[in-house]
């Protein structure tokens, strides 16, 4: 029996999933590093117990679930000098469903299990509205037995949960699927301003072509809103632009002769954003991905480098400029 639970990161995902993991009756113990952040009333307001320390959330933890931001916070937080790592109790188990990327994934996983821990690499899909309905999508690495121990506690958030092999394998799906992704963003974006050229109605075009072969979850859950110019963050352009950078690591790994910049790309590193080229080689490998993290880009420049924190939808101002 699951005696305790921890969450780290409460932000828009991690408050919401925690939420429903304690709606499913479980013991949650969330923590975050702001704690004046206004996705943790999801949490709270539902029976959750805000920890004051990242210490007293995973002392007693059977599970420790953390949903952060990039690799250095997920590094710092589980297996830094002052992480998780230090607090828990032997053979805990850590589940993160951050967007790291394979091989950060790996390190993180062989340190935690040298200390007699177990992690399984779980990155999710469904947005903002697929952990506040519990209807996530869960791409599992690591041990299968871990996983279908833990099973119910996946259900209490995902529709959807498919292991994809060892750890790492989790993370690998997750950049393929962010991949896709940002390519239907830029597919959305222009299908959207070819229809208003040609007066026809936003709502015709999601309604019908959702419904047949063209459509898709951004069709479906982001199409008004790109038409309607709502920008609103489900998930946030600075967060996709971390992802895409992960997937044009990989391609570096796999191609070591990419060397000459076309374009700056900008992405989150600690809360900062740092530029990385794009390359030549990268823009003729993988083009459409290319195409996505400048358009990205261009809108987090906008409004002072406030158009980052805007939901990926927000591309099309990358074509209208406003």
């Amino acid at each position: 029996m699951i005696q305790k639970i921890a969450f780290l990161g409460l932000g828009v995902m991690g408050g919401a999933m925690s939420a429903n993991l304690v709606k499913r009756g479980y013991s949650v113990l969330g923590w975050n590093r702001s704690q004046d952040r206004p996705t943790i009333a999801s949490f709270t307001s539902v029976g959750g117990t805000l920890a004051q320390s990242l210490s007293e959330a995973v002392s007693d933890a059977d599970v420790v679930f953390s949903c952060l931001g990039d690799v250095p916070d997920v590094t710092e937080v589980l297996i830094g000098e002052q992480g998780a790592i230090n607090f828990v109790k032997n053979n805990a188990l850590f589940i993160d469903t951050s967007t790291i990327g394979s091989e950060a994934a790996k390190t993180i996983g062989n340190v935690l299990m040298q200390r007699g821990l177990r992690f399984l690499d779980a990155p999710v899909s469904g947005g903002d509205v697929g952990a506040r309905n519990g209807t996530l999508t869960f791409m599992v690495g690591g041990n299968p037995e871990d996983l279908q121990e833990y099973l119910p506690l996946f259900d209490a958030m995902g529709s959807n949960i498919k292991h994809c092999g060892a750890i790492g394998s989790g993370q690998a799906v997750k950049l393929c699927n962010q991949t896709l992704v940002s390519v239907y963003m830029l597919a959305l974006c222009e299908t959207m301003q070819m229809a208003e050229k040609m007066g026809v109605d936003p709502q015709l075009v999601v309604d019908v072509c959702g419904s047949g072969a063209a459509g898709s979850w951004a069709l479906t859950n982001l199409g008004m809103k790109v038409a309607k110019g709502d920008y609103q963050a489900g998930f946030a352009i600075k967060h996709m632009l971390k992802d895409l950078r992960l997937v044009r690591e990989i391609s570096q790994e796999i191609n070591p002769e990419i060397s000459q910049e076309i374009n700056p790309e900008i992405h989150q590193e600690s809360g900062e954003l740092q530029n990385l080229p794009i390359t030549k080689d990268f823009a003729a490998d993988l083009p459409a991905i290319a195409l996505a993290m400048q358009n990205f880009q261009k809108v987090s420049q906008m409004d002072e480098g406030q158009g980052a924190e805007q939901g990926t939808q927000a591309m099309i101002r990358a074509y209208t400029g406003i």
